[in-house]
């Protein structure tokens, strides 16, 4: 069989032709995510991972070594394809930082793939004959995808999971067991058809592991068709939200010289009726700007306050994104700064302030950050000192509708961080800005992490982008409307009411412990009984 004999080949590849083969498996992955969501395609890479670990026997101590190496080749090119739209945000300012732009797109994908490796080194050490290997390279790669979302403050962008989460009615399984049950089950189901060109004798052991996968992805796609059949989208009377897209650029958005035009775009995009039976900001309840506004300390320009308080009228609140000064003297040159989200009235009285808590390394600051400083070096936003952690997430109070958690930015993409225990809001809120990353994968991938926590949660989740995807999501995951990326826009729209608390939003990421331990325990048995 020509495919048998591919397989084999790629177990027997050895050097160069051994890195290149995972180096292109891992980047074809990439195809799975939005916004090509080609969620199949692993079927077809996965194997390719499993039948180089196979490989691996001939290699030292016990293969741990050359099947690292094929891990990291395959995750190297699974993030460098992935996430090299990082490097956009280094041509803003590219006097600055374009020197750094082939250190960002190749250093970061060099530093995740470690992961990938690590996951492969420990699959060999697990690793058996038959269908049982290809659970152990799930539980490894699940527990290291698990790991890379929490060491050196996380980065859990892409994790595998979110490959079956590009479809609806499978998605819905995050509401259980989260992204990483749901990266376990991808995994696991990806890498069963490396089973098919094991033992040729074997007939019908080969066909076992593809066929449960089958049941399995069949299973969960009837909780998802049923989950998603029998939960109308339902809205919370009484509250309009009008989110604005500016789509301002970027060195725009920074430059204070540019203060008033920007205020002026807000203002009148403010008061524009997306729809045939809008009037302007009168029947709008909350209206929301979205991270980083202005490009000055919002207390701190009086003229600024005012135009809001003229703009809003009497009912009528603004939630926005704004960089916060510390607690100084008005005088005082400010040295470091919060990057916020006030809530005012319609007089622009500031009813509540939340900082965000997870901020994005090299880009809000920097480690070490006084001897690089002192080296040259800055942080993209370049706010000197970098900015001030918030002390805590935590949801807030806003009139007129259910309290709200904001999320700025990528703090979306936290699985059981976004949303603190026994602080359950009515709705997220998601004020970014994409705009750092131009028209790329970047917002889109962005944009199906926000909808899978909306999922895992069961909380309605409304996302306002400088530059898009602006969006207002259900609690499954489903757009209710949206505007498309890279324009200027308004949305209004009704806010989607909450469901009763999930299963994961009350156990959090025990479902998915249990599956994979459960999972290891039965490969550690299957070794001990069968080398």
């Amino acid at each position: 069989m020509k495919a048998a004999r591919i397989a084999h080949s790629i177990m027997l590849a050895w050097g160069w032709r051994r890195a290149l083969i995972a180096f292109l498996a891992g980047a074809l992955t990439t195809l799975a995510l939005p916004p090509f969501n080609i969620w199949p395609l692993p079927f077809l890479t996965f194997p390719v991972l499993v039948w180089l670990i196979d490989g691996s026997a001939a290699g030292r101590y016990g293969g741990m070594v050359a099947a690292a190496g094929a891990g990291w080749w395959f995750g190297f090119g699974y993030f460098l394809t992935g996430v090299y739209w990082i490097g956009h945000a280094f041509l803003v300012d590219a006097k600055t930082f374009g020197w750094l732009l082939p250190f960002a797109i190749i250093g970061l994908p060099v530093y995740l793939a470690v992961f990938t490796a690590l996951a492969t080194a420990v699959a060999r050490l697990l690793w058996t004959r038959g269908a049982m290997r290809v659970v152990a390279l799930a539980v490894a790669i699940t527990v290291a995808e698990w790991l890379r979302g929490h060491v050196l403050t996380g980065f859990p962008w892409n994790a595998f999971g979110y490959a079956l989460a590009t479809q609806s009615v499978l998605a819905q399984t995050a509401s259980l067991i989260g992204i990483w049950g749901l990266t376990f089950i991808a995994v696991a189901a990806y890498a069963s058809p490396a089973v098919l060109f094991d033992d040729p004798a074997d007939t019908k052991r080969r066909w076992l592991a593809p066929a449960l996968a089958f049941v399995v992805l069949a299973g969960l796609a009837g909780y998802g068709l049923w989950r998603l059949d029998r939960t109308p989208t339902t809205f919370v009377d009484g509250v309009r939200l009008r989110l604005i897209q500016a789509n301002i650029p970027q060195d725009q958005r920074f430059n204070y010289k540019q203060r008033q035009v920007v205020m002026d775009r807000y203002a009148a995009l403010s008061d524009r009726a997306s729809g045939p039976n809008a009037t302007g900001l009168s029947d709008v309840t909350h209206l929301i700007w979205p991270e980083s506004s202005f490009p000055f300390f919002l207390t701190r320009e009086a003229d600024a306050l005012a135009q809001i308080a003229k703009l809003l009228p009497d009912g009528t609140v603004l939630i926005t994104g704004a960089v916060r000064a510390p607690e100084t003297v008005p005088t005082e040159a400010v040295k470091r700064a919060y990057n916020s989200i006030y809530v005012l009235d319609h007089d622009a009285t500031i009813l509540s302030i939340y900082d965000k808590v997870h901020l994005v390394p090299f880009g809000e600051y920097l480690p070490f950050q006084d001897f690089l400083e002192r080296l040259g070096f800055t942080q993209l936003v370049r706010v000197s000192g970098g900015f001030i952690p918030g002390d805590r997430r935590r949801a807030i109070a806003v009139p007129r509708a259910p309290r709200f958690l904001p999320l700025v930015c990528y703090e979306v993409v936290f699985p059981g961080e976004a949303v603190p225990r026994g602080e359950r809001p009515g709705w997220m809120l998601n004020l970014t800005n994409d705009g750092w990353f131009g028209r790329s994968p970047g917002p889109y991938q962005h944009l199906q992490q926000a909808r899978v926590r909306a999922i895992e949660e069961g909380l309605p989740l409304v996302r306002a982008a400088n530059t898009g995807i602006s969006a207002v999501i259900d609690p499954l995951g489903r757009v209710v409307d949206a505007l498309p990326l890279g324009t200027e826009g308004v949305l209004d729209a009704r806010l989607p009411r909450a469901l009763p608390p999930t299963p994961y939003a009350r156990f959090g990421d025990a479902g998915a412990a249990l599956m994979v331990a459960a999972a290891f325990l039965l490969v550690i048995r299957r070794r001990r009984r069968r080398p």
